[in-house]
């Protein structure tokens, strides 16, 4: 029996009718915000989201806001009648694709800041990137109004600075982490991981790698520094080349630990190029 297509919505007026339809009908509502060029990482946050709502709504944009001057905006991979049937299969009930006017339209001039967790590592390496995040996320969550939304825990400080964004401004939705997807050699799934040689593809699980042999280290009571400077010589070994940032932090918001052995809950978090991809990834210490 064939799937039926996933209905598609492009404005906002739409997305609200369809939401205010639900909930006159009792259902809670889940949502997923998405770039699009889906794989089974996404897939896992919409089921997770499905598990938690009647009804879950999957927004695909890629928002030209948190892309600096030199990244791959117009090359970011784009394919939304694949991303449709994926979904459809994976239970989702609506797709919101607005365009770029619709997100932005003549004269946006509100950005969205979140200080504090969004300065180190990648908000370090990406100027402006995190204020197009926040920016995009409160636009996105206020135009759906879900009653929970699924974020993925590859990036992490993205969800970090997304929970400090709608604590603050007390925005009215419970945001669940799901945890990351991988493939069975380690890898992180990522739409980016498409840009990856095969040779590329074969060597880049060593930062999973890297990033499992540091958390065991940290847990044997290894200083931090010591881990840290073992995990970038084992990436450079491994034929990656600038490596942005391998670090420990604090879990909970990302602040610094001292040089000797953690004591707190921690993560260990990494950006590194592997050819002209760059990869990102971290665990739980």
């Amino acid at each position: 029996m064939s799937q039926s297509p996933l209905p598609i919505v492009r404005t906002v007026a739409e997305l609200r009718a369809q939401v205010r339809a639900w909930r006159a009908a009792g259902q809670r509502v889940g949502f997923t915000p998405t770039m699009g060029a889906l794989h089974e990482g996404h897939l896992s946050l919409v089921k997770l989201a499905r598990a938690q709502a009647d009804r879950v709504v999957v927004s695909v944009f890629v928002n030209p806001t948190q892309f600096g001057p030199n990244e791959d905006f117009d090359a970011y991979p784009r394919s939304e009648a694949r991303d449709a049937e994926l979904l459809a299969g994976a239970g989702c009930d609506l797709l919101y694709a607005p365009t770029v006017a619709e997100m932005y339209p003549p004269g946006f001039a509100t950005t969205v800041t979140v200080t504090g967790v969004t300065e180190p590592l990648d908000g370090q390496a990406r100027p402006g990137h995190f204020a197009g995040v926040a920016t995009v996320v409160c636009k996105l969550l206020n135009q759906c109004g879900p009653d929970v939304a699924v974020f993925g825990e590859k990036d992490y400080q993205q969800l970090q600075v997304i929970r400090r964004m709608v604590r603050d401004l007390d925005l009215p939705v419970e945001i669940v982490g799901a945890p990351t997807a991988r493939a069975d050699d380690g890898l992180a799934l990522s739409s980016r991981n498409a840009y990856l040689t095969a040779a590329e593809r074969e060597s880049a699980p060593a930062l999973a790698r890297a990033l499992q042999a540091a958390g065991a280290r940290l847990r044997a009571g290894d200083p931090v520094a010591e881990v840290e400077a073992e995990a970038v010589a084992a990436l450079a070994a491994a034929g990656f080349g600038k490596v942005d940032y391998v670090e420990v932090r604090a879990a909970a918001d990302l602040s610094r630990l001292g040089p000797g052995p953690i004591d707190a809950p921690a993560r260990i978090l990494a950006a590194a190029f592997h050819g002209k991809t760059r990869l990102i990834d971290n665990m739980a210490v």
